[in-house]
């Protein structure tokens, strides 16, 4: 098993380093960290009084490391949910925040859990998420992976500014796809074929 600092040195490498997409409504990222965490959290890496985009230029791989850990595993709780499904939901909490528990809460509601879908790890979705593992132990993570394609898929068939995201310009798998399936079983995996057919309609 994979430790968390391993996770997140994972993520930082798939993040990649400094990128300011005005379409990507993160704004201003370094190795998954945005500026609207820095400015959360008050970090000033320039010390010239402003945190702004320079700050989120100067971070480090560890400095990102280091935040990851903390402020988008520790501080939600995601430590407490199922090892299954650990790396895949922090993984998407770096990339979507809170809708990453969000999905999580509503695929377990779907398999007769029922709990609010409100984003926050609480015990009552710590529970259900146990007890949801347990009901399907070999198909959780996969699961919570498909719903998380899913996810990516709709949110790009209403914001088209996103559809970079989820397909490349010669229409293959975009990133959030490539992303979400690194935590899907291949058996799961879209057939370029199947990707296609969803994203027909995008023109």
């Amino acid at each position: 098993m994979k430790t968390v600092e391993q996770i997140a040195a994972e993520i930082v490498a798939r993040e990649g380093g400094y990128v300011n997409d005005p379409d990507d409504p993160g704004g201003a990222t370094n190795f998954g960290v945005t500026l609207a965490t820095l400015r959360r959290l008050g970090i000033d890496k320039t010390g010239d009084g402003r945190i702004d985009a320079a700050d989120v230029k100067a971070l480090t791989r560890a400095d990102a490391n280091a935040i990851l850990v903390e402020h988008y595993f520790r501080r939600p709780r995601l430590a407490e949910l199922p090892q299954s499904v650990q790396p895949s939901v922090f993984d998407m909490y770096v990339n979507a925040g809170a809708n990453a528990v969000k999905i999580l809460q509503r695929l377990i509601s779907q398999m007769g859990f029922l709990i609010a879908d409100d984003g926050i790890v609480g015990p009552l979705t710590i529970t259900a998420a146990h007890q949801a593992d347990a009901a399907a132990p070999d198909h959780f993570a996969d699961a919570y992976g498909i719903a998380r394609r899913n996810y990516y898929y709709a949110l790009a068939d209403t914001r088209p500014a996103s559809r970079k995201f989820a397909r490349t310009r010669s229409g293959g798998k975009g990133g959030w796809i490539r992303r979400a399936e690194e935590f899907i079983s291949a058996r799961y995996h879209l057939t370029m074929t199947e990707h296609r057919e969803r994203i027909a309609k995008w023109g």
